[in-house]
């Protein structure tokens, strides 16, 4: 029995077969084979097409499953890792209605700075354990005031990895982790932020049906199995925000452990169990995977966004022709 795993990023699309029996590794590919493009119409604006991330799944899927030589009615089950605080809006067609709004993206600083004056910077806290900042909330409220038409037409907002869902399984459908990393998701009452939504003046309809992390959130539709070589009816048992997701699959979940990663950007995300927040707000805390009313696991990150990237426009403008490992030699 094997098992897909799917990341959705920004700089690639990444497919793993595992053997779910020995957690080993099958294959694994990603594409494309540089970086995906991100789209900076004007300064401190970062897009990209969801359409694009979708074509790149299929890609990476179909050759994973090649490339493994197995048969794909082997696999049991699908998870999906993505970059976390993306917004992407459908309409009732379940069609993309303007480029995703990415992580990166610092266009809605002002708009969440002057949230957290004036919902107040201890209910904020206390509630949200972060400010309303660059996150997603913040996010469609731009699209509110500055594209009014698209905001009309939007039938559920989600993140990245729930849109990927979406196209596999015709379901749109978020978690508690993932409404967490948009300041979506009130901590003290273990609901849905009302308070952020009055604010922004944002019906809660808007907000995709709440699934468990770990849980049977879809199934792979006739559609999707076409285009991707996986049967019909196959589970997406599983989905969280990349951060969350590298703790976990370093075993990253008990209030103390540690986890240091490197992409497109450098973290470092720490697990407590104790509900409280950095008064400063100098880091951010999120819901992990392992979260639930009844048991507190709260991821507690350290981002700096431009560390992988940074890497990356090193290598294109300084070094030529050398690869990454011949680039660190000669660093």
């Amino acid at each position: 029995m094997y098992l897909l795993g799917l990341d959705v990023g920004s700089s690639s699309i990444k497919a793993t077969i595992l053997d779910a029996e020995s957690g080993q590794s099958i294959a694994s590919c990603f594409y494309p084979e540089q970086e995906m493009p991100i789209s900076a119409p004007q300064p401190g604006f970062a897009e990209q097409d969801p359409e694009m991330w979708w074509n790149y799944t299929k890609l990476a899927i179909n050759k994973t499953i090649k490339d493994a030589g197995i048969s794909s009615i082997d696999i049991k089950a699908v998870g999906i890792s993505y970059q976390m605080h993306g917004l992407v809006m459908v309409d009732k067609s379940m069609d993309v209605l303007r480029p995703s709004i990415i992580w990166c993206d610092s266009r809605a600083t002002d708009i969440g700075d002057l949230a957290f004056i004036e919902i107040g910077k201890e209910k904020c806290l206390r509630h949200l354990l972060n400010s309303p900042g660059n996150f997603t909330a913040s996010k469609l409220k731009w699209v509110k005031e500055n594209q009014p038409e698209i905001f009309d037409k939007i039938y559920k907002i989600m993140l990245p990895g729930d849109y990927i869902a979406m196209k596999l399984t015709g379901e749109i459908r978020t978690t508690a982790s993932g409404l967490s990393e948009g300041m979506l998701w009130d901590f003290k009452k273990n609901e849905i932020a009302g308070f952020v939504l009055d604010y922004f003046g944002f019906d809660n309809a808007l907000i995709p049906e709440i699934m468990p992390t770990f849980s049977e959130q879809g199934y792979i539709t006739k559609t999707a199995s076409l285009e991707i070589n996986l049967p019909e009816g196959i589970p997406v048992a599983y989905r969280a925000g990349d951060q969350p997701n590298n703790a976990f699959s370093l075993n990253v979940l008990k209030p103390g452990e540690i986890a240091a990663v490197a992409g497109t950007s450098g973290v470092v995300y720490g697990i407590s169990d104790e509900v409280k927040y950095d008064p400063e707000s100098r880091i951010n805390t999120f819901a992990h995977v392992n979260h639930s009313e009844n048991n507190s696991s709260l991821g507690v990150l350290l981002c700096v966004n431009g560390t992988g990237i940074l890497n990356s426009w090193s290598k294109s403008t300084i070094a030529g022709d050398l690869t990454y490992d011949q680039m660190n030699d000669w660093a």
